[in-house]
């Protein structure tokens, strides 16, 4: 039907997805390799599978409702739902499992302001919000890990640890910020009371503040897909987003 956004109209899914053409028909390979087309009973979908991965990633990147979205795809407000509760898991970045002797890692936690009281609390952006610790390749700037979502109130030290991140990395270099005090993290030098750092001290903190700036330049980026910004999904839907868009950005990372 004309005037409907379809995955056969390549100028749609740049603006959506963030991928180009070729790297958009990637991500389909890999999901149908991983089962994501496997025939469930029940009525057959109303979307291809490329026209769900692409609604599934407008909802994400534009953070509409879906009495809103529904209809730029021709489908039902219920049938938008099914698909997103069904391909947004499919979608998830898996974590890395083995890395290099020579890698080194950058952890921080974000915020994401949630709805959903029931995984969120009141934190320091003054909204109710999840905890999310993202761990980055410091080469590739690739996203490698992210923990759970815990409520936005639990601090970074506790959140590295509950959150799965940490078993997630196991013993590989980690960098971090002052936060994460007593974690084992290679975080910056602290002043002494009454006294002050040493040249090399002082030195070997700017060049960490350079290398660790890079896990905010990926949170930037993730934050340009509106849903991080307001999330209205339940349950693990705001985890299934962080996943997502975690996998899409290293998609167009690599590319």
């Amino acid at each position: 039907m004309a005037g409907l956004i379809t995955a056969s109209e390549p100028s749609w899914i740049a603006p959506f997805t963030g991928l180009s053409s070729r790297d958009f028909r990637k991500l389909i390979t890999m999901l149908r390799r991983e089962g994501a087309e496997t025939v469930r009973p029940g009525r057959p979908w109303s979307l291809s599978l490329e026209g769900r991965v692409l609604l599934v990633s407008a909802y994400w990147r534009t953070n509409l409702t879906l009495r809103q979205l529904a209809p730029l795809f021709g489908i039902s407000k219920s049938a938008a739902d099914r698909i997103i509760d069904h391909v947004g898991p499919l979608m998830a970045l898996k974590p890395r499992q083995r890395f290099r002797k020579d890698t080194v890692l950058i952890v921080d936690g974000t915020l994401v302001p949630t709805r959903d009281h029931t995984v969120a609390e009141l934190s320091k952006n003054y909204r109710y919000s999840t905890n999310h610790q993202v761990v980055i390749d410091a080469h590739s700037r690739l996203i490698v890990a992210i923990g759970r979502p815990l409520p936005g109130n639990r601090n970074n030290c506790k959140a590295w640890a509950e959150s799965g991140a940490k078993s997630a990395v196991g013993k590989t270099t980690t960098i971090a910020d002052g936060g994460y005090l007593g974690t084992g993290l290679v975080i910056p030098h602290r002043r002494p009371r009454g006294g002050e750092l040493t040249e090399w001290q002082a030195q070997h903190n700017r060049e960490h503040k350079q290398v660790r700036a890079r896990v905010e330049h990926v949170f930037a980026r993730m934050k340009t897909w509106k849903i991080l910004r307001d999330c209205r999904l339940k349950g693990d839907g705001v985890h299934h987003a962080m996943l997502g868009i975690a996998r899409l950005h290293n998609l167009r990372q690599v590319a």
